[in-house]
């Protein structure tokens, strides 16, 4: 028998859109292309647009619904209300004609042979319209889960119908310039993957708030999906570094335990309302739920592997990159994770990539809220708090919107916010989305947003800052540095970038730099770890609360070895992974005593001095009893970075080195610890900040590949001042003649040995007239703080075009 109105997946693809909708067309793209190379995709049909009219034809449902809606202006809240209340009721009095009906219940008879009878089914809409490069269509329709027998089936597909006239979704396509009238609802019906007792997510295949596009990004949860989306709940992310996974390096790039609340299961309560409505609800997450990663490294690199395929065919369909936003579901009964959706991103790749753009704070103030960026933006305006959708109408143009948590209802007027704050979500809920899509900032997941900020109170919203958004009290300034890197010169010294702030790393990856010049593991070890190394080695020097406060920190590790160890590797690579493969120089720590010492269990391992800065630290730190097993951690941490995760550019290099005999000491130490100095191309460098480094640069030269001068300390032994004193700060300068000469001294040392020479102090960045002399003086490398870095690219461009002519 000839199907009229049903096709399955494997009959399906994407240039099939107009008929069965970008779902639909997508799930049957991958069913057909993508599950002979692995990827898991449920077995599903399309019931398609055709379906759709002739429902609407039987029932002469157009004139009805032409009169409900003609005229209407979507940004009048209440006329909008009032007229797509009219439109589902048409469509929900509408009966599904006889033939229609057969074929849907023939065909979930066939998913019941292939499946079993008991296979439930997921009943989700599929516009003709949806998931296309310009428009997601994220939200805006409905879908019904776990579904079983013939007329819940028939029920929860005309209540998908009805969807296509919710408020939402008529003003998302009133915004897109979609008519109404010419956007059918297919829909998708397929085996439910029973992520209830598993857990599902949201991945795409970029960094969604930069744009990086060497990463695969992984949200995830327990249960079912919607709380994603919703952002009712923070779930966990994952990244994945794209180009060492397919060099056949498995691990996580980075990762962030969300909160993960909430988890939506099904229930066996009857819903009321609708025989197809289905049986979901929330409930709270234990203590251990909540303190582990809701799947597994290995789930991780199965969903990389999908992510990865995905990109890759659609970009091959296309003839051009094509990065993708995709939905998953791990099954708690076979344990198999599948694919439920794939669809092109909508705002990162409209993007252009010569034009960068980067938001500065020209000033600052108390900070009243924290959460995660959307984007990289920055507005301000005046609160309004919104806790009901009732209330939308209150809300003006121009205000900062601030609430609970968003649905689609509310895009309305979240497009005329000058900014976005929510308690609750992840960078995949829906307020982050649209956000992200109207080119918004947006800040999720502040916890008390909406109870901390009040009505009429000007705040500034910050996402120029990392993955850290702020809220600022009051209005402040900001300017939004513009460049267009087609036109931008290289010069032949190269410029580098000094970033010790993973949550950074991908917001700069764009800077046409040579490379990360200083990668500081102080401040991951300080921000993200929080813990002394030697106590996680020597908890039994600590005291019960502090032992305790580590377990809690720890908790989703193996144990607190694993924690320090994975936190420091993945807050390195993280940093070399914006790029790679240019080379990334990581200093190994250079705490000072009183610094380490007010980590967590710090005070036990460290010295009292009354001079820190000239005292315990650096290299002297590395082969000394009181700390050598914690270098120890930090050695392992580097060696995971190069040989585990794959990242061969981090080169190593050894601070505060004062003698020739305690350089030795560090390198046998790195190389019992496995980073011996040669093998698989590991090369390091030493900071050259003390006068020493400089008089026996030669020696040196015979123990390291290369020099980074460290121009702050330098500066401060070479004239004999405490950098950390105010009282003799007038004295401290790095343009001194005496200082130059040192640097001088230093940078044609390494020529003469053939060593690599770079700079990495502040100087450089604070004074023009530094970053002139070095070019003159032939350093190799210049590295910079990257608010810095354009201009002085152009600075160095257009001073070596005048050298080479002064030289003829």
């Amino acid at each position: 028998m000839s199907n009229k109105y049903i096709r399955w997946f494997e009959e399906v693809g994407m240039d099939d859109v107009l008929q069965v909708g970008g779902k639909n067309a997508s799930l049957g793209e991958m069913y057909q292309q993508l599950t002979a190379q692995g990827v898991r995709v449920p077995n599903g049909f399309a019931v398609t647009a055709e379906a759709y009219r002739q429902v609407l034809d039987a029932n002469n449902a157009w004139p009805q619904l032409h009169e409900a809606l003609d005229g209407l202006n979507p940004d009048n809240v209440k006329d909008l209300q009032a007229r797509g209340a009219k439109a589902r009721a048409i469509v929900a009095a509408c009966e599904l004609p006889q033939d229609l009906q057969t074929e849907i219940i023939d065909h979930y008879n066939k998913l019941k042979v292939q499946y079993g009878d008991d296979v439930s089914l997921a009943v989700r809409s599929s516009a003709t319209a949806e998931d296309s490069p310009e428009a997601s269509f994220a939200g805006q329709n409905d879908s019904y889960l776990n579904i079983s027998g013939d007329e819940a089936l028939l029920d929860a597909y005309l209540r998908c119908l009805v969807s296509n006239f919710t408020d939402r979704s008529i003003h998302y396509k009133y915004d897109n310039k979609f008519d109404y009238f010419k956007v059918d609802l297919c829909v998708v019906i397929m085996k439910m993957v029973r992520s209830d007792i598993g857990a599902s997510g949201v991945m795409f295949s970029l960094d969604t708030e930069t744009g990086f596009k060497d990463v695969v990004f992984i949200n995830a949860a327990l249960g079912l999906g919607e709380n994603i989306v919703q952002g009712t709940i923070d779930p966990d992310s994952f990244y994945v570094h794209k180009p060492t996974f397919e060099k056949g390096f498995r691990t996580v790039l980075k990762r962030r335990l969300g909160k993960k609340e909430l988890k939506m299961i099904f229930t066996d309560t009857l819903n009321t309302d609708s025989i197809a409505v289905e049986y979901t609800c929330n409930i709270d997450t234990t203590k251990e739920e909540q303190g582990h990663f809701s799947i597994c490294d290995e789930d991780v690199m199965v969903l990389a592997d999908y992510a990865i395929k995905v990109e890759k065919h659609y970009s091959q369909k296309q003839g051009k990159h094509k990065p993708m936003d995709m939905e998953w579901a791990k099954d708690g009964l076979d344990g198999q994770i599948y694919m439920v959706q794939a669809r092109p991103e909508t705002v990162e790749s409209q993007n252009s990539g010569n034009i960068l753009k980067i938001y500065h704070l020209n000033n600052s103030s108390a900070i009243l809220a924290k959460g995660q960026a959307v984007g990289t933006r920055i507005g301000a305006g005046k609160v309004r708090v919104i806790n009901n959708v009732k209330n939308l109408s209150d809300f003006q143009p121009g205000e900062v919107l601030v609430t609970d948590t968003t649905t689609p209802d509310w895009e309305p007027v979240m497009k005329t916010a000058a900014a976005i704050v929510t308690n609750h979500g992840g960078r995949t809920c829906h307020a982050a989305i649209v956000s992200r899509e109207l080119g918004i900032p947006a800040i999720v997941g502040t916890d008390n947003g909406a109870e901390i900020l009040s009505n009429g109170q000007e705040v500034t919203v910050s996402c120029a800052e990392g993955e850290i958004g702020k809220v600022f009290e009051s209005i402040l300034e900001f300017n939004i540095e513009e460049t267009d890197l087609s036109n931008l010169a290289q010069p032949k010294t190269k410029i580098m970038m000094n970033l010790g702030n993973p949550d950074q790393a991908f917001s700069f990856a764009s800077l046409p730099v040579d490379g990360i010049g200083l990668a500081r593991m102080e401040f991951i070890i300080n921000e993200y770890i929080k813990v002394h190394p030697m106590a996680l080695i020597h908890p039994e020097k600590l005291d019960e609360q502090t032992q305790q406060s580590i377990a809690e920190l720890s908790s989703a590790f193996a144990d607190p070895v694993d924690f320090f160890v994975k936190t420091l590797s993945e807050g390195v690579a993280t940093i070399a992974a914006a790029v790679y493969p240019k080379p990334c120089v990581v200093r190994m720590s250079d705490f000072k005593s009183n610094e380490y010492a007010t980590l967590l269990g710090g005070k036990p391992f460290e010295p009292v001095e009354s001079n820190p800065m000239i005292g315990f630290r650096g290299a002297a730190r590395y082969s000394h009893p009181a700390y050598a097993e914690g270098f120890g951690l930090e050695c392992a941490a580097m060696k995971r970075v190069r040989d585990e995760m794959g990242f061969d550019n981090v080169i190593l290099m050894i601070p505060f080195c004062r003698r020739i005999d305690e350089g030795e000491k560090a390198l046998a130490v790195m190389a019992k610890n496995g980073l011996k100095r040669g093998d698989n191309g590991l090369e390091i460098y030493v900071m050259c900040e003390i006068p020493n480094n400089v008089i026996l640069i030669d020696e040196f030269s015979k123990l390291f590949d290369g020099f980074s001068i460290g121009s702050n300390d330098l500066t401060q032994l070479t004239l004999g001042v405490d950098r950390d004193s105010e009282i003799v700060a007038f004295d401290f300068d790095e343009r001194d003649a005496g200082v130059k000469q040192m640097i001088k001294l230093a940078v044609e040392g390494a020529r003469r040995n053939n060593k690599h020479s770079g700079i990495c102090g502040q100087a450089p960045s604070d004074y023009p007239e530094i970053a002139e002399f070095l070019v003159k003086i032939g350093i190799d490398s210049i590295s910079l703080t990257p608010d810095t870095v354009l201009k002085t690219i152009r600075q160095v461009v257009e001073l070596e075009k005048h050298l080479k002519s002064s030289k003829k």
